[in-house]
């Protein structure tokens, strides 16, 4: 079945049928009708365009995200995974859209073309313009993560600030000293990258709280960023026994560094952070770590949008999950470092 024989039946023009089923210009009430009486008796298999031409619905979600570069992090991949499998439960599907700007080309479309009902945004910056053109457009849309304003945003996010703070205490209470933060790329810090700052400014405030020497350094995504990023904290302090770190695509390289340089972990150096679980867990020795709660993050955002699309007038709703540091075998109490004698 086409166009044209939905039009031939319904007796109406074939741009009529197209306006009606692609929602770009106004159809009388029984006009739509009329075509979805056609396309019922002919026994079309509904398709997106169907579904929308019935219920005003595409039945699809967005999902936002930024251009990979190089590539995306297995955290990223989970957040993609974890709101596919999730709106599936609620018979949508998910349509990808990388964008890092209000003025991508591909957000545009999203956004202009109605090809979705509603949208998630992931790595939400502080100053987010996706957020606030989506909400000047009265498009729904959650957000995994804060803006610097989130009270009027739909958001599911994790406490970074709290997750690292926690971290931090945990190196202290085995009695390190001397501790570093491996945060995200530069320009990620640089672009305003929520989870990057609020980690950081976690790391800054405890580690000041319990009067620890501390240095904070952004890693590139992959593991020999990881690797020279050790070498510089080795470098710059070579009494250093610990580190905090935001970036799971550095973890490798972060282990790799140490050994080369001779630091056996957990005995001569402590590493913790906040990475998903699986992850923590690929390294040896497993990683302690607040572990990401991927699943979850995109179960409630997905159920969030399906909320706000049931049911427009609830208020906004918001989720700050804060899971528990996961004690495996990278931390240990400090001890001395080789070459250097006791840490002071």
């Amino acid at each position: 079945m086409n166009i044209g024989e939905i039009a031939k039946r319904a007796g109406v023009s074939r741009s009529t049928v197209s306006y009606a089923l692609s929602g770009k210009r106004s159809v009388s009430e029984e006009t739509r009708r009329k075509i979805q009486q056609v396309i019922d008796e002919l026994g079309y298999q509904p398709n997106a365009s169907a579904r929308a031409l019935a219920n005003g619905r595409t039945n699809t979600i967005g999902l936002v995200f930024p251009p990979a570069g190089n590539h995306y992090t297995g955290m990223q991949l989970d957040f993609i995974g974890s709101v596919v499998e999730a709106a599936a439960a609620y018979d949508y599907d998910v349509l990808l859209s990388p964008s890092g700007a209000d003025s991508d080309r591909s957000f545009q479309r999203l956004l202009g073309e109605r090809r979705v009902d509603g949208a998630i945004l992931m790595e939400i910056r502080l100053r987010d313009d996706r957020v606030d053109h989506l909400k000047a457009a009265g498009f729904p849309a959650v957000c995994i993560g804060r803006t610097e304003q989130p009270d009027g945003n739909w958001w599911v996010g994790l406490d970074h600030t709290a997750l690292v703070e926690r971290c931090v205490h945990h190196l202290a209470d085995l009695g390190h000293r001397r501790v570093a933060f491996v945060n995200r790329p530069e320009q990620l810090l640089r672009a305003g990258y929520e989870s990057a700052h609020r980690g950081l400014d976690g790391f800054t405030k405890a580690a000041a709280e319990r009067g620890l020497t501390f240095r904070t350094y952004c890693c590139g995504d992959d593991a020999s960023s990881g690797q020279a990023c050790l070498e510089r904290i080795l470098h710059d302090e070579p009494a250093t026994t610990a580190l905090v770190t935001l970036n799971e695509a550095a973890l490798g390289g972060l282990y790799r560094g140490l050994a080369q340089a001779g630091r056996h972990v957990p005995r001569d150096f402590s590493v913790t952070g906040v990475v998903a679980g699986r992850w923590a867990e690929t390294v040896t020795p497993q990683l302690t770590a607040a572990d990401v709660p991927a699943e979850q993050l995109g179960r409630l955002a997905v159920e969030s949008l399906v909320e706000r699309l049931d049911h427009p007038d609830t208020p906004p709703r918001h989720h700050l999950l804060t899971p528990p540091i996961s004690l495996r075998a990278s931390t240990a109490p400090a001890g001395a470092v080789p070459g250097r004698g006791p840490t002071p």
